[in-house]
């Protein structure tokens, strides 16, 4: 049994801590409250474009969850086409929650449009745009427009379960990297001893 005060065991030990530290990074999702402290509602008139601000200001990735708070009694919220967001088209969503604690899962990268679906918020800007990895990012217009339709669809108000995108491999190039060094480190301080 090796001693753990030698100096090859906490190099060692360094390693595998890098190694899980590295892998565990990954795995982290985010879930974000949409509008922060002014939550999900009409934008005030101090701040109309709250949404359009809030959604700059983050960086989403597939694993991360958008949190709608609003009362449920008042208010909803729909995801939609990007035509129906441009013209607060209520009609057809994609995606229809109303129970004031809305969870939306990403699952892939893209465009995702909502608003509300209480008539007459969407066009006093109760609406948002995300984007989700390199997608181009179209700049939201509050009227009709040609943006390309892009409408996934999401089975339950908690969306399904993210999976990782089939292109990617599981281990990221610099993890891999790690345990190559980690494992290289290991065989040349097993073979000093």
């Amino acid at each position: 049994m090796a001693n753990p005060r030698s100096p090859r065991f906490q190099l060692l030990f360094a390693f595998q801590l890098l190694l899980l530290l590295q892998l565990q990074t990954k795995s982290f999702c985010h879930q974000y409250k949409v509008g922060d402290l002014d939550g999900w509602g009409i934008p005030t008139s101090a701040n109309p474009l709250v949404y359009a601000k809030w959604s700059k200001y983050h960086t989403f990735a597939i694993g991360d969850s958008l949190l709608f708070l609003y009362p449920p009694s008042q208010d909803s919220v729909i995801q939609v086409t990007a035509q129906s967001y441009d013209s607060c088209n209520l009609k057809d969503p994609i995606l229809y929650m109303n129970n004031g604690n809305s969870l939306f899962n990403i699952t892939k990268e893209g465009n995702f449009y909502f608003t509300s679906g209480e008539p007459g918020h969407c066009q006093k800007k109760q609406k948002l745009l995300i984007t989700v990895g390199n997608v181009s990012a179209e700049s939201p217009s509050y009227g009709p427009s040609a943006l390309p339709d892009f409408a996934p669809s999401y089975p339950t108000v908690f969306g399904s379960i993210p999976q990782p995108p089939s292109s990617s491999p599981s281990l990221s190039f610099s993890g891999i990297i790690t345990a190559v060094i980690g494992s290289a480190a290991c065989a040349i301080i097993s073979g000093i001893m």
